[in-house]
């Protein structure tokens, strides 16, 4: 005999009887799908992480452009030292660059920058220590904010301290005859022009670090703290890394 099929019911959800009960509701199934509306929401999409990754983003988009640049002036670098003249006597190509004394306060210099490194640094772990985070989030004081701002303030007092250095060094070199001017020699030319560029990124990343100092008191949530620290030592630990290959560029250089 043929078989015969019977459609089973839907299964029902059945509700207590009682005051203010609903009848038994039909309750088909879903397939366990997406496209809920709130039951697909991601929270690590949004929120104070997300804002804190598209923040450093950006920050590293534009170390990146500043980077490249350097790296095209070091290129510049290394062909004009190897550039040659055609000798009108001799009638020979010759080479024209002659090495200058690098002013031994660089050295100074350097290693103060990489303190001020250190410290940004420390100032950004504090910024990000949990548990005083937590104390800040239920408002139970500022304790981050308290440990961060001397790093921050030694970082700035050290940054300052650099560009200071670097001037004497200028100065040094104008001494020994090597002036900024139409007459000085190639390789007193690019010494000049890479460290007073590296010197303009550095006031830059002053002026980030004296905004944190005042700002970090006003601003309320410690979210926007911690995002303001972290791009700020991002950018003074490029300069930092950028200053130690532009400074091996024109030790070699000579």
């Amino acid at each position: 005999m043929p078989s015969t099929f019977h459609l089973s019911p839907a299964e029902t959800e059945r509700k207590e009887p009682g005051i203010g009960g609903k009848p038994p509701v039909d309750r088909r199934p879903t397939g366990g799908g997406g496209g809920g509306g709130d039951d697909d929401w991601n929270p690590e999409r949004r929120g104070p992480r997300a804002l804190l990754h598209r923040v450093r983003f950006f920050v590293f988009s534009c170390l990146l452009a500043d980077l490249m640049f350097f790296a095209v002036l070091v290129l510049f670098f290394f062909a004009r030292q190897a550039g040659m003249r055609m000798d009108v006597r001799s009638h020979e190509l010759i080479g024209d660059w002659h090495p200058v004394l690098l002013p031994p306060i660089l050295y100074i210099n350097t290693a103060v920058l990489l303190l001020s490194s250190i410290a940004m640094e420390l100032a950004r772990r504090h910024i990000f220590r949990e548990i005083d985070v937590m104390e800040e989030w239920l408002g139970l004081g500022r304790p981050a904010l308290r440990r961060t701002l001397p790093w921050l303030a030694v970082a700035t007092a050290l940054g300052t301290l650099f560009l200071a250095g670097q001037a004497a060094a200028w100065k040094q070199l104008s001494a020994q005859g090597f002036a900024f001017d139409r007459w000085s020699t190639p390789a007193s030319y690019f010494f000049y022009l890479i460290t007073g560029l590296h010197a303009l990124h550095l006031v830059f990343g002053l002026l980030a670090l004296m905004l944190c100092l005042c700002g970090l008191g006003w601003l309320k949530r410690v979210e926007f703290r911690q995002i303001a620290v972290d791009s700020t030592a991002w950018y003074w630990h490029t300069m930092g890394l950028a200053w130690l290959a532009l400074f091996a560029v024109l030790a070699a250089g000579q």
